[in-house]
């Protein structure tokens, strides 16, 4: 089966190790992936804004990029959401539309996809920790994806995985949100942070690189002993 990834920003930028992850996962479940080095960014900054029409020019150039892509793969349930909004964006240029609905049938957030579409719910992943899982707003509301990620994490051996308080809260990240929103934002996060501590939890899993980079700065800040993974680094976990 072959496989595109969709980098995504925050990962190409400062998360290489989950791009990393995500191909060798990837691998080891049978796909050939490839690389489509012109991706740029989603457009979901520029959108979620109100630009709209810029926008535009950014999906027509991610459509085109992945055109001949038979999937498309994303370590972000936000920016393959983006994706999937494509269509939206063109209601009254029916050829992009057509277009932009092809592409959002054939894109998955990384866990969706091994579960939807390889049907695999044991990736032989091994983590002896006790962890927690953050579910983020855009993956679960937006694209839909609540039960894959739990259903992988099940099968990872040694890992215990503690149930959130208020899991369905947003962490205040919210991509612009968090820079106009700063006092707003800033609460939100140490609830969330709060939360994750009363877990007793040595580690935080998540599934969008934007929430895990909000969250993880600020148990950095408060000195908190807790690590922070993407999903990705943890089913691809092996104990030698």
């Amino acid at each position: 089966m072959k496989v595109s990834l969709f980098i995504t920003c925050l990962a190409d930028v400062f998360y290489s190790n989950v791009g990393k992850h995500t191909v060798e996962l990837l691998e080891k479940l049978g796909c050939e992936v490839d690389f489509p080095e012109q991706q740029t960014c989603c457009g979901q900054p520029a959108y979620n804004s109100g630009y709209h029409k810029e926008t535009k020019e950014v999906a027509k150039h991610m459509i085109r990029t992945f055109e001949d892509s038979d999937y498309v793969v994303g370590p972000s349930g936000s920016c393959v959401a983006m994706l999937r909004e494509y269509g939206h964006l063109f209601e009254n240029e029916p050829a992009w539309k057509e277009k932009a609905e092809k592409l959002a049938s054939k894109s998955f957030e990384l866990t969706q996809f091994i579960v939807e579409v390889l049907k695999v719910e044991n990736v032989n992943a091994s983590l002896p920790a006790c962890a927690t899982y953050h579910k983020s707003c855009h993956m679960t509301r937006l694209l839909g994806v609540k039960d894959a990620p739990g259903k992988l994490l099940d099968h990872v051996e040694g890992l215990e995985v503690k149930p959130l308080p208020n899991s369905q809260d947003c962490c205040g990240f919210g991509g612009t949100f968090s820079v106009k929103m700063v006092p707003i934002s800033e609460q939100m996060v140490d609830e969330k942070v709060q939360h994750v501590e009363e877990t007793g939890a040595d580690i935080l899993i998540g599934a969008d690189c934007g929430c895990l980079m909000n969250i993880g700065g600020r148990i950095n800040r408060k000195g908190k002993p807790i690590k922070v993974m993407h999903i990705a680094e943890v089913l691809n976990s092996e104990v030698k």
